[in-house]
């Protein structure tokens, strides 16, 4: 566990050589790897979320492919197609750009909800099928996927199923004034990239998936993860909360948290942590906090003073 910990730390390390001053965002982006899951980025253009992640697939040795989306992508263009080969007489297969172990599918509301759901399946089964027959993708798979921010020209909402199949959300934003001065003063910047090294592979951000998915978590820690879910369905100034599959996430999130933590038990810090960025894309205000334009940190703040974290000792 312990070369495993320290592999995924000099990951990190090595993303913040080109993405500066972001260092909380690298590591919430790791946990959500390494929890198995899918990330969504609301960014404005040119903060650098190629580049992101870019330095990732590079640093843990994964193949990458990135998609633009735009109003005449097709969901062929994601899952692939059959072609005729006349020199073979027959249809072949041409795979989609799915077919990687990091996917970068950048700006994602402005194509069409046809090939939007396009991406349901693979993000949650992490396989396509096309003519009748099913193709796994390689493993492991991640999507980082960005959205423009509502209001944007030529930008259409995410269907409330596609945005809950990211198991967190989160921006980027622009770098704090030294970084950016930094970046300035760079004779080459294009050439940050090459000073990123390959710390890790695909075989052993497998087994630290598998180490997480073992954490311990007890039930009264795994009450509080539920209750602050269920808070979310019964505010009054929300209209629908988080999913089971909030639940689902919110704790494993917490087990990858922990993991990073070097411990082999989840505490409530872990679950408290972790909600707002699991949740905050799964909420729906109501018609009138929309109006007021109520702010959504603000009321997972609420949330998370409301409910009770409980008590417990150093050992599970």
């Amino acid at each position: 566990m312990r070369e495993n910990l320290q592999a995924v730390y000099q990951v990190m390390e090595q993303v913040s050589r080109v993405i500066y001053g972001k260092e909380q965002e690298i590591a919430q982006i790791m946990r959500t790897f390494l929890a198995g899951g899918h990330v969504l980025l609301e960014d404005i253009p040119g903060v650098g979320k190629t580049t992101l992640a870019l330095a990732f697939s590079k640093a843990m040795g994964l193949t990458h492919k990135r998609i633009q989306f735009t109003p005449d992508v097709l969901p062929g263009d994601l899952t692939g197609f059959s072609i005729y080969r006349r020199d073979q007489e027959k249809f072949v297969y041409q795979p989609g750009s799915v077919f990687c172990n990091l996917l970068l599918a950048d700006e994602i509301n402005r194509t069409s909800p046809k090939t939007q759901s396009a991406l349901l399946e693979v993000m949650e089964e992490r396989q396509v099928t096309v003519d009748g027959v099913t193709r796994p993708l390689p493993q492991p798979f991640h999507v980082i996927a960005t959205q423009n921010p509502m209001g944007s020209i030529g930008t259409q909402r995410l269907p409330e199923a596609q945005e809950d199949r990211f198991m967190t959300s989160l921006s980027i934003g622009y770098p704090s004034f030294d970084s950016e001065l930094t970046m300035a003063l760079e004779k080459n910047h294009q050439s940050r990239m090459g000073d990123v090294e390959t710390v890790m592979d695909a075989e052993r951000l497998l087994a630290v998936e598998q180490e997480i998915s073992q954490i311990y978590i007890k039930e009264v820690v795994a009450r509080y993860a539920v209750e602050l879910v269920w808070a979310t369905r019964q505010h009054n100034q929300i209209a629908r909360g988080g999913s089971p599959r909030a639940t689902l996430a919110l704790v494993q999130l917490a087990k990858a948290a922990a993991w990073m933590n070097d411990r082999s038990f989840v505490i409530p810090a872990d679950v408290s942590s972790q909600f707002p960025a699991v949740i905050r894309h799964r909420l729906i205000l109501t018609p009138e906090a929309q109006r007021n334009r109520v702010d959504k940190e603000q009321l997972i703040s609420e949330i998370l003073a409301s409910v009770k974290r409980p008590s417990l000792g150093k050992k599970p």
